[in-house]
């Protein structure tokens, strides 16, 4: 394929004819332009890929543009740069990454989130810390695990304690797995990757999102020898991606897929909406067959609209036939779906309100645990820990205590790998803390009468990391 100069490119600038470059080859992106497309056309005949590049994954455009859209490599240094105008808030957020405190300082996870939320772009901390409608969900998530407060038994022999495990057959140092969370590139340039060096350091599974930054296979490429990853599917309307994903996640040796159920329509995430995120992605016009997405309504929205609305329960049957790996369901809220999704022949459900993201007032997971253990016992003769069928919980995790997802996320924004590495560390600090002080020398031996529910304390740490719902301003006002 022939090279395209510069001033070719630049040539094609306008609505009528759009070609970007990005990653150093030229695309047509005529047809997808619609009315929400002014970022699109301010790189126009220019090279995008500092605006693609936080958003997508490299091999985004390149599998969802049709092959006559690729245009061919663009001649080195014939392109017009784009310049890129550092403004006075972009230094200032600069000078605040440079005062960073050192690793060294950070106690808590609760102390990542505080940093990142000082260091990060507006745009991504809109993105990762929103939650659907009032966010009640959202802040009763970390609330619940309040309600739960210790028996610990005494004169017991902990000198050695153990809080290893098995998740879905695979070993793991920790009780936890990394949950998947999109757009990892907003928060650090190495995105999800961040997520996986560490993950294989601290011996911990990882899960690969759909929407991740970095491409699936940039992803597990960078994986160690050996090292155990899951997959996270947003099912794709279109069947046909949705296999492919799939059996390609399996080729690559994927050992379990969290095919996420709370999602067919994404919820209203006004911190996120506010920021009228508008980056345009031809790869999810071309994956939701449309080319009326409404660009202003955040982030989350602006790359999800291929998701199928129409997945019911019959079609479990035909992921059962498409693949071999465990199948396990993410985004159960009742117990009702749990007790189908073991007779559908799942290898687990997630219950979770995907972060309180999703459904304002759905109530936590670990709330919903309770019910769902006990109807499980009671309705098919099930006691847990169960190897045939598994039960995870994510939202609102701070401490070893609570185990779980939301903080990892924070820690690799504000300090990369090594972040996560720390990250991990404070949680194996804490599990072998927590396990002495409850007198349960292993995992197994931390049982349902150590624990007791009582009324919520407040928790100042968590108010002070939360920043509350804003409402709309007069044009000028801050």
């Amino acid at each position: 394929m022939p090279t395209i100069s510069g001033k070719t490119v630049a040539e094609h600038n306008s609505r009528e004819s759009c070609w970007i470059i990005v990653h150093g080859k030229v695309y047509d992106v005529t047809d997808f332009l619609d009315g929400g497309s002014k970022i699109i056309l301010k790189y126009a005949g220019k090279d995008a890929t500092q605006e693609y590049e936080p958003i997508h994954p490299p091999d985004a455009i390149t599998n969802n543009l049709p092959p006559e859209k690729h245009l061919g490599p663009v001649e080195p240094d014939t392109v017009e740069k784009v310049v890129v105008e550092i403004t006075d808030e972009e230094k200032a957020r600069q000078e605040r990454m440079d005062s960073r405190p050192p690793l060294t300082e950070i106690l808590n996870l609760h102390d990542f989130e505080s940093i990142a939320r000082q260091v990060l772009t507006d745009k991504a901390w809109a993105y990762y810390s929103s939650a659907a409608d009032d966010e009640i969900t959202h802040r009763e998530n970390h609330a619940a695990y309040h309600r739960v407060w210790f028996r610990p038994r005494v004169l017991r022999d902990v000198t050695n304690v153990d809080w290893s495990t098995t998740i879905l057959g695979q070993k793991s140092t920790m009780p936890v797995y990394v949950s998947a969370t999109a757009l990892g590139k907003l928060g650090h340039p190495d995105g999800e990757l961040n997520l996986t060096r560490a993950a294989a350091k601290a011996g911990v599974i990882q899960m690969i999102p759909t929407l991740a930054s970095c491409s699936f296979d940039e992803i597990v490429d960078a994986a160690q020898p050996g090292q155990v990853q899951f997959f996270q599917l947003y099912v794709n309307k279109d069947r046909a991606i949705t296999k492919k994903l799939v059996q390609h996640a399996e080729s690559r040796g994927i050992k379990g897929l969290f095919i996420t159920v709370d999602a067919p329509q994404l919820g209203r995430r006004e911190k996120d909406m506010r920021m009228k995120f508008e980056a345009e992605d031809p790869s999810v016009v071309s994956k939701s067959g449309s080319t009326g997405i409404d660009r202003s309504q955040g982030a989350a929205r602006a790359i999800s609209s291929f998701i199928d609305t129409a997945l019911k329960w019959d079609d479990l049957k035909w992921f059962r036939s498409i693949t071999k790996m465990p199948l396990i369901l993410k985004g159960v809220q009742c117990w009702e779906d749990a007790l189908q999704a073991y007779d559908a022949g799942m290898a687990g459900v997630v219950l979770s309100n995907h972060g309180g993201r999703q459904l304002d007032f759905a109530r936590s997971g670990i709330e919903v645990l309770v019910e769902v253990v006990e109807n499980l016992k009671e309705k098919r003769g099930l006691s847990f820990p169960n190897e045939k069928f598994q039960l995870f919980v994510d939202g609102g995790v701070r401490r070893a205590t609570d185990v779980l997802k939301a903080a990892v996320l924070y820690s690799f924004c504000a300090y990369g790998t090594e972040g996560v590495e720390k990250a991990f560390q404070i949680l194996h600090d804490e599990f072998e803390m927590n396990l002495r002080l409850l007198g349960a020398p292993t995992i197994k031996d931390v049982v349902p009468s150590m624990s007791h529910i009582v009324a919520v304390p407040g928790d100042s740490l968590y108010n002070n990391n939360y920043e509350s719902l804003k409402y709309a301003q007069l044009k000028g006002k801050l």
